[in-house]
């Protein structure tokens, strides 16, 4: 079992940048693929962003590509997404999210564990 935390959401001006975290526990961490998720207001959840277990291998929307950066660190059992120039369509609830999975996978059907979320807010 897996248990997830997010931190670091806030408000940020558009053009900004955010950093967020997620804990997870258990020792299990690297044999996930991890993801992060949002759901802004009105709207359905969307894939952001994944890393493979090892850390080698990412994928990105492409609303996001070239802006935003998902990294992991097994030791510290954390994955982070560094987000840069954001814009006011980044607002959402950002989830974390872990699937056991080898490769790349955006489905989030295919994800065991979620985080509760934390929100995002750009203002233009």
């Amino acid at each position: 079992q897996v248990q997830l935390v997010e931190s670091g959401g806030g408000l940020v001006q558009a053009g900004g940048s955010l950093r967020l975290s997620c804990a997870a526990s258990g020792q299990t961490f690297s044999t996930y693929a991890m993801g992060w998720f949002r759901r802004a207001p009105g709207k359905e959840r969307e894939f952001v962003a994944v890393i493979t277990r090892s850390g080698g291998n990412t994928a990105y929307a492409d609303s996001v590509k070239g802006r935003f950066t998902i990294s992991r660190d097994n030791a510290k059992n954390t994955v982070s997404l560094q987000m840069n120039d954001l814009k006011p369509e980044d607002t959402a609830v950002y989830y974390c999210a872990a699937a056991y999975y080898r490769g790349i996978v955006q489905d989030s059907s295919a994800y065991n564990h979620w985080g509760q979320g934390t929100q995002v807010t750009v203002s233009s």
